[in-house]
């Protein structure tokens, strides 16, 4: 097993909700999560909208409340520890953002934006920002142009190159090509694949594409209403998926639903994250659900040999073949 860089235990994040006459509700936004990253691996998380997955990479960064659990970076726990030991995770750890143009400050030159954090660290070295722009392919010429006269890729590009001014050890990635073209997208992640080999990278890839994660990640987890439901080898998932709700969502993308799998629609919305339903919180948009569905919650299954898990009663069955109650 390699050296884990990254490892989140049984974590829970909660928030309250104000209700009418004063009562308020309790939103678990990461309920009982457990991941682990290893040095050089890509681990994709995937998901719908309000899954929790932002919530939970920002544990990581010691940026959201921890209401149980720990989240362990480098061997340090990052709730246990003070400003300076978290500014100095901090280089080791780095955010690439979903909005290239938000995450820039649009009064900088792109030569500042990546020198700032060498600046604040008092390493900064001109040569440094211009070999890290030219690895990322900005030209030297455009160096002391502003965020705004780039196009979408280009300006990921300079987002990339400040993430690794620091020379980290992890990048998340949080929807890293999701607001870019199709074609440009596929520049993106070949870069990415390059500077992992190149630096010895592990990334955290979030995303809801699905077909990006199949192209970049190793590993995959599987997220919903704030619980991992299916995780396993990116392969033993895409072909074998056995959560109901993994089926939906590579049912979606006909590009990697393997021909033999069954087309299961994903209806409705997610529910209530502060009023689940009881049991497995799916059961509501289940096409297999059965009444014990709602008796029972079910916790990630034994891990079989390639380290496959799943957290459904009736993992693998079809609309047919599905057990009685």
């Amino acid at each position: 097993m390699s050296e884990a860089l990254i490892e989140v235990d049984d974590l829970r994040v909660t928030f309250g909700r104000a209700g009418r006459l004063g009562r308020g509700s309790v939103v678990k936004a990461v309920d009982g999560v457990s991941l682990r990253l290893e040095r050089g691996q890509t681990l994709g998380l995937v998901g719908e909208s309000g899954c929790g997955k932002s919530t939970l990479i920002r544990s990581l960064f010691g940026l959201s409340p921890i209401a149980g659990g720990t989240v362990r970076a480098f061997g340090q726990d990052v709730t246990r520890i003070g400003r300076a030991e978290r500014r100095r995770l901090g280089g080791r750890m780095q955010m690439v953002f979903q909005d290239p143009y938000s995450a820039l400050d649009p009064k900088m030159t792109v030569h500042d934006i990546v020198a700032e954090p060498l600046r604040i660290t008092g390493r900064y070295d001109r040569k440094q920002v211009a070999e890290l722009l030219d690895r990322v392919g900005v030209s030297a010429e455009m160096a002391e142009r502003k965020p705004g006269e780039f196009s979408g890729g280009q300006r990921q590009r300079v987002g990339i190159a400040r993430a690794l001014a620091l020379r980290p050890e992890v990048l998340v990635l949080d929807e890293p090509v999701s607001a870019l073209d199709v074609s440009i997208q596929a520049q993106i992640l070949n870069l990415l694949a390059e500077l992992q080999q190149e630096f010895d990278l592990a990334y955290l890839f979030v995303s809801h594409d699905l077909s990006v994660v199949r192209h970049v990640a190793d590993e995959v987890a599987v997220m919903y209403l704030g619980r991992i439901v299916e995780q396993g080898p990116i392969d033993d998932v895409f072909d074998g998926a056995r959560h109901p709700y993994t089926r939906s969502l590579l049912a979606s993308v006909p590009s990697v639903v393997p021909q033999r799998a069954q087309a299961l629609a994903l209806v409705g919305d997610p529910p209530d994250a502060a009023n689940p339903p009881s049991g497995c919180a799916f059961r509501t948009r289940c096409p297999i659900a059965r009444d014990r569905c709602a008796e029972v919650r079910p916790s990630l299954s034994a891990a079989t040999a390639g380290g496959h898990v799943d957290a459904c009663l009736f993992a693998g069955a079809s609309l047919v073949d599905a057990p009685a109650a």
